[in-house]
């Protein structure tokens, strides 16, 4: 299900033959290096690049004999570079192609990742807008609290979503980061000139300092900043379960023509994307934990790291990108039920207007306390069945020697509420607001 999915350039950067045509490259990169250093003739690197070729199969069954991948690799290059092989690999370890080449997976997953968010943050502002002023209740705790609008939800969501976009090109910045420092980080057969030129060409920044590996805090704060991404999508697809309950259905997943919600119960419509999501989430979080504890390695090196990222890097950023893909079809076609909305909002028969009935009531002079106990009390009396708490307020003697019928009526206009989100739009969409590049949706001008 997720490779039907799964952007298939996403897929690509983790094919195994293309590892090997960034190793291949990384090491063409060095043997360039090599030549303005005079530790190779000119034109070696150019002779190798034309002959050299990638033969999967070939060293899959040298890595049988050799037990080490990269060694399989060199040795399958021999089949067809020739003498100049020689000036592969010279002064280097494993981990400076291996890393170095991780970093170049990881910005290329990471580089559609971004393209994923901005796609949703498009989705995201238009629905804010497009519900800006439809007037739902607000819940805390699961429980009625006051009116708010669908838009600002969505308006609510954009802003998450625009904080995981300036995480996300943090996170690429650190993460794209090479070395070829040799087996102990002490460049004792390769000068730093040849890591600069390196890293240079294939567009990395330099590792300050390294030992044999580049130290796993950068891995882990990539993987952790995936794992909040998912997170919040996790949130936002939770919150589309609930509003999709029987109880509730103030807005539900879109039910396609010939779609089956159960096989059992015909009249099902069930949130089942919303759900994929939640469980998705959870594999990402669980990736992140492991990155962590690959941060500590022996004498802070090891291989032990190598193992976990081989699984977790493909699958957390696949998953990812397959997430995202999901979660902004979600939204673009959730199907929202104004109707039913406006009848939820009347539900509790005015109680979510008890604080604005309260504050009026002190603004016209009466104390506080025994303004929240006159409005508690009939409230309450709401709640057991007593009738509207409008209605109940308009014949309560201390309410009503307070405020005037009118004065009363006006404390239950769900209007009130939504008279600051031009204000609260302006903060998020704003043309004046400081933005990252990138993240304007397009469609919709604010």
């Amino acid at each position: 299900m997720i490779e039907r999915y799964t952007r298939p350039q996403m897929k690509a950067i983790w094919d195994l033959k293309h590892k090997y045509e960034i190793w291949l490259e990384v090491e063409l990169q060095a043997c360039a290096a090599f030549e303005l250093a005079k530790q190779a003739p000119r034109g070696t690197a150019a002779k190798i690049r034309k002959k050299a070729k990638i033969d999967v199969e070939r060293i899959a069954d040298i890595e049988k004999i050799t037990k080490h991948d990269v060694i399989a690799f060199l040795e399958s290059l021999m089949d067809t570079v020739g003498p100049e092989h020689r000036f592969l690999h010279m002064g280097l370890t494993s981990s400076d192609i291996v890393d170095t080449s991780l970093a170049i997976q990881m910005t290329e997953a990471l580089d559609l990742i971004l393209g994923g968010v901005d796609e949703l943050l498009a989705v995201l502002k238009q629905q804010a807008f497009r519900y800006k002023n439809q007037v739902m209740v607000g819940r805390s705790h699961g429980i009625h609290g006051e009116p708010i609008s669908f838009g600002l939800k969505m308006a609510l969501w954009y802003e998450e979503v625009r904080r995981h976009l300036e995480r996300l090109r943090h996170v690429r910045n650190e993460i794209a980061v090479g070395k070829l420092s040799g087996a102990m980080g002490t460049f004792a057969h390769q000068g730093p000139d040849i890591e600069d030129y390196v890293c240079a060409k294939l567009g990395l920044n330099v590792a300050p300092v390294s030992n044999q590996v580049v130290q796993r805090d950068r891995h882990a704060s990539y993987s952790t900043a995936l794992a909040l991404l998912a997170a919040s999508i996790e949130k936002f697809a939770t919150e589309i379960r609930h509003l999709q309950r029987t109880e509730v259905l103030e807005a539900e997943e879109f039910f396609s023509e010939g779609q089956k919600g159960s096989s059992a119960m015909p009249h099902k419509r069930n949130p089942i994307v919303s759900e994929n999501l939640c469980g998705l989430a959870r594999v990402v979080r669980a990736n992140s934990v492991a990155a962590m504890e690959n941060v500590a390695l022996w004498h802070e090196r090891d291989i032990s790291h190598s193992s976990v990222e081989r699984v977790i890097m493909p699958d957390s950023t696949i998953l990812i990108d397959y997430m995202l893909a999901k979660v902004t079809d979600l939204i673009k076609h959730l199907v929202v039920y104004p109707d039913r909305m406006r009848q939820n909002l009347e539900l509790t028969g005015g109680l979510i207007y008890s604080q604005r009935l309260l504050l009026t009531l002190v603004e016209k002079g009466a104390q506080r306390k025994e303004s929240y106990e006159a409005v508690q009390r009939n409230a309450m009396a709401s709640w057991r069945g007593g009738g509207g708490l409008q209605e109940l307020a308009g014949k309560d003697p201390f309410i009503s020697e307070h405020l005037t019928k009118s004065e009363i009526a006006a404390c239950f206009d769900p209007k009130h509420y939504l008279r600051h989100l031009d204000q609260i739009y302006r903060r998020v969409f704003g043309r004046d607001r400081r933005r990252s590049p990138g993240i304007r949706a397009k469609g919709v001008r604010s």
